[in-house]
C-alpha cells in the first residue's frame, strides 16, 4: 500500500483511538445526533432576553438547555468558566473533531496528502469545533482571529501548511498575549507562503518585497489609519528579510538566513533599530508595533465589531483599547473587559449573522450534534462565506450585512436542516417541541429560537394549523428574527 493511501484511509481510525479510556456509556451518549433536554426554558416577554443576547454574542448559538445553564451560572461566572484556559471541550467534540486527521498532522506529512481532502477537512473542521467544543468563546475568538490573520487556502502550498496555521497560532494563542499570537502570525510558514515573505531577501543587493511588511502595517498591527508611511513599509519589508520555508527533509520548516537578511540599520515609527541584529530585528520590531496605540485600536475595533457592533461607538473602542495598553495587550483581559461593558445590552439584535455562524447557531439551536463532511460545505459557498476561501488578505467582511445578496441559499438550507435532507443530520423536531412545551405551547419555540416571545404576527404567519413542525422550523430559521442576533 503506497504510503498517501495509507495515510488518508488510516489516520482517522488513529486518531479516534487516542480518545483515552472512556466509558461506553459516555461514547454512546457523546455520539448521540441529538442535545435536547428533556425540558429547557426559553425566553419570554417581547425584547431580547439579556441572558439570551449574551449567549449569541459569546457562544456560536444557543442550544437548547443552554438559558438555563447562564441563569443557574449568572452571566459573569458563565464568562470566566468560558475564559479560563482548562475549561474542556467536551467529550463529543473531542471525539468526533479528533477524528479530523489533517489538524493532527506536521506539514511535512500533509505534503504526501492530495490537496482537496485537506481543504475539506479543515473546513469540516471548524464547522464542527464552532458546533460542539464547550469553549465556545474561544471558538468565537478563533474565528475572528481567522479572519484578522487571514490566509487564503488556494495559494501555493497553504493548503498543506494552513492546518499547523489554525492549530499552532491562531488556536493555540486567541486568549493568550497578542505579541504571542502575531510572532506566530509573522513566522507561520503559511503566512509566509501567502504573502510573499518566503520570498523576501536583500542578497545580492535585491530589493525587498513589500508585501508582508503591508499587510503587517496594514491589518495585522496599526491599521490602515494607523500613522505609518510608505518609508515605514520598506524599513518593515528589510525587517522582514531572510525567512525561508521548507528544506529538503522538512517542507514546512521556517528557516533564518543570514546572507538573505539585510542587517543594516532601520528606522520604523520614528525608532531605530540598529545594524547588526540579524534575526533580533524581528523582536525589535514586533516590540514597536505591539506597543504602538494603533494596534491597540486596531485590535479593539476588531473585538467590538465581532461581539458588539458593526459600527461600534468611539468610547467603547478606545475603552477596550486602553485595556489592551494597560495589559500589555492580553488579549484574555480585553475580551472580559468587552463583554462586561456597560451598555453591551442595548446592541441585542441589531447584527445581522455572517453565514456561517448563521449555519453553526441554526445546528446549534435544534441541538445537532453529528455532521457529514460536505453537507454544509456547499451551502457555506453559495452564501459566501466559505472558510479559508476568501482570496485577499482583508479576510472576510465582518458585517453580515454585506452577504445579504445571497439570501435564497440560506433559505435552501433552513428547509434542508429542518426537513432532514442534510447528510448525516437527524434533527429531532419531535423532542425540541417536547422539550419547550409549557403555556406558551408551539409559540415557544419560536421563543427559544428568536430569543423573545413571538409577535402576533410571527405566530399567525409560523404557527398556521396547516404548517407542519418542519415548516415552522424552516420559516423560523430563515426569518428576519433568527437572521439577526
Amino acid at each position: 500500500m503506497k504510503r498517501r493511501t495509507f495515510l488518508s484511509a488510516g489516520m482517522a481510525g488513529v486518531a479516534l483511538l487516542g480518545t483515552g479510556c472512556e466509558t461506553i456509556s459516555a461514547l454512546r451518549q457523546a455520539l448521540r445526533n441529538s442535545h435536547i433536554p428533556e425540558r429547557f426554558a426559553v425566553a419570554q416577554g417581547a425584547a431580547i432576553d439579556p441572558d439570551f443576547h449574551f449567549l449569541s454574542r459569546v457562544t456560536f448559538g444557543p442550544r437548547p438547555g443552554d438559558l438555563d445553564r447562564v441563569r443557574r451560572l449568572g452571566r459573569e461566572a458563565f464568562l470566566e468558566q468560558q475564559l479560563d484556559p482548562a475549561l474542556d471541550e467536551g467529550l463529543p467534540s473531542r471525539l468526533k473533531v479528533s477524528a479530523i486527521d489533517v489538524m493532527h498532522l506536521d506539514p511535512s506529512t500533509l505534503y504526501e496528502l492530495p490537496p482537496e481532502p485537506i481543504e475539506r477537512q479543515l473546513i469540516h473542521h471548524a464547522v464542527m469545533s464552532a458546533l460542539l467544543s464547550e469553549r465556545q468563546l474561544h471558538e468565537v475568538l478563533v474565528e475572528a482571529f481567522a479572519d484578522h490573520f487571514h490566509i487564503a487556502v488556494a495559494k501555493g502550498d497553504c493548503r498543506h501548511l494552513l492546518p499547523a496555521d489554525r492549530r499552532d497560532v491562531i488556536r493555540k494563542h486567541v486568549l493568550g498575549p497578542f505579541r504571542e499570537l502575531l510572532a506566530a502570525s509573522v513566522l507561520s510558514p503559511a503566512m509566509l507562503v501567502y504573502l510573499d515573505g518566503a520570498e523576501n531577501s536583500a542578497e545580492h543587493g535585491a530589493v525587498p518585497n513589500e508585501n508582508h511588511a503591508r499587510e503587517l502595517l496594514e491589518l495585522h498591527t496599526l491599521g490602515v489609519d494607523g500613522g505609518y508611511t510608505q518609508q515605514d513599509v520598506k524599513e518593515v519589508a528589510r525587517c522582514l528579510t531572510g525567512y525561508v520555508v521548507g528544506s529538503k527533509w522538512n517542507p514546512g520548516a521556517v528557516e533564518f538566513v543570514a546572507a538573505r537578511h539585510d542587517d543594516g540599520e532601520k528606522r520604523v515609527l520614528g525608532h531605530t533599530i540598529p545594524a547588526g541584529g540579524g534575526r533580533l530585528d524581528l523582536d525589535r520590531l514586533l516590540e514597536l508595533l505591539v506597543s504602538h496605540p494603533s494596534t491597540a485600536r486596531n485590535v479593539a475595533r476588531r473585538l467590538a465589531k465581532t461581539f458588539v457592533s458593526d459600527d461600534p461607538p468611539h468610547e467603547l473602542v478606545e475603552s477596550i483599547a486602553n485595556t489592551f495598553v494597560a495589559t500589555a495587550g492580553d488579549l484574555r483581559a480585553v475580551t472580559r473587559s468587552l463583554l462586561l461593558e456597560e451598555g453591551f445590552e442595548s446592541h441585542a439584535g441589531k447584527k445581522v449573522k455572517r453565514p456561517f455562524r448563521f449555519v453553526v447557531s441554526a445546528l446549534r439551536a435544534l441541538g445537532v450534534t453529528s455532521l457529514a463532511e460536505e453537507s454544509v460545505s456547499h451551502f457555506l459557498e453559495r452564501m459566501g462565506h466559505k472558510p479559508f476561501g476568501w482570496p485577499t488578505p482583508d479576510g472576510y467582511p465582518q458585517s453580515g450585512l454585506a452577504y445579504l445578496p445571497s439570501l435564497l441559499p440560506r433559505f435552501q438550507f433552513s428547509r434542508a436542516l429542518a426537513q432532514g435532507s442534510l447528510e448525516a443530520v437527524e434533527p429531532e423536531l419531535g423532542a425540541l417541541f417536547v422539550g419547550c412545551s409549557g403555556p406558551g405551547g408551539s409559540a415557544n419555540v419560536l421563543a427559544h429560537l428568536f430569543g423573545r416571545a413571538p409577535s402576533k404576527l410571527e405566530e399567525e404567519t409560523l404557527l398556521s394549523p396547516q404548517a407542519s413542525p418542519q415548516t415552522t422550523v424552516a420559516m423560523a430559521l430563515s426569518s428576519p428574527a433568527f437572521q439577526r442576533y
